[in-house]
């Protein structure tokens, strides 16, 4: 008999946080980690020195949340535009800047569509979520999601970058288990980037190469060559 396989809340979170990991790994060049220690906590809450916010909806209703130090912001920030090729000269220097914002907000953009991709293919079931709202905050600004939840859970889980510079992730949603009732094959990721060079290769071992010069053996007798 076919053992039943069970996806519940904290499997969820679970692939969050394996999501920030990757994508930022990947972004900055840097470790980024996560702990395999989770708190549960009552309310989600946007704190200082820089937070960010999605909502994401469809399958299930839930709340990301993201608190950045202004340390782990910079660290982040930082490391991924000198990545991206920018000289240090030419970085933000504090955390409330616009820069800083928009490169946070692009990375949290990108987290939340590798997660929302992961659970339409790890669990067909699909999500969508709204831009996400990076604000640089001096006071803490409780929030929660715009629906009446039927047995809410929230879950802090705290980041550590490769200076050590802590960020944190809550989430809220509805406690909830998605149950498999039959076999299904998943799809692979698709990676654009593979693609890409994968196309590009092709091309070039289909290249044909240069045929060498055919040589009129007459002319070069009548040359004396």
């Amino acid at each position: 008999m076919k053992k039943t396989k069970v996806v519940t809340t904290d499997d969820i979170l679970l692939k969050l946080c394996q999501s920030i990991s990757s994508v930022l790994t990947t972004a900055t060049d840097s470790p980024v980690n996560y702990s395999a220690m989770v708190q549960k906590i009552n309310k989600t809450s946007l704190k200082p020195d820089i937070g960010c916010f999605v909502l994401f909806d469809g399958g299930f209703t839930g709340l990301v949340v993201t608190n950045f130090s202004h340390q782990a912001a910079l660290e982040l920030y930082q490391d991924y535009m000198l990545k991206m090729g920018m000289s240090q000269d030419d970085l933000a220097i504090h955390h409330s800047s616009d820069e800083v914002a928009d490169v946070l907000g692009e990375l949290m953009n990108q987290i939340v569509g590798d997660f929302t991709s992961k659970i339409r293919r790890e669990l067909q079931v699909s999500i969508t979520q709204n831009q996400p709202k990076m604000l640089a905050l001096n006071k803490q600004v409780l929030l929660s999601v715009d629906t009446n939840l039927d047995r809410p859970q929230a879950r802090r889980v705290s980041f550590t970058t490769a200076n050590n510079n802590i960020f944190y992730l809550e989430l809220a949603m509805d406690k909830t288990e998605f149950i498999q009732i039959e076999e299904f094959e998943q799809q692979d990721d698709i990676d654009p980037d593979s693609i890409i060079a994968s196309t590009q290769q092709k091309k070039q071992e289909k290249k044909p190469e240069p045929q060498p010069a055919e040589v009129d053996l007459d002319l070069l007798d009548e040359l004396g060559i």
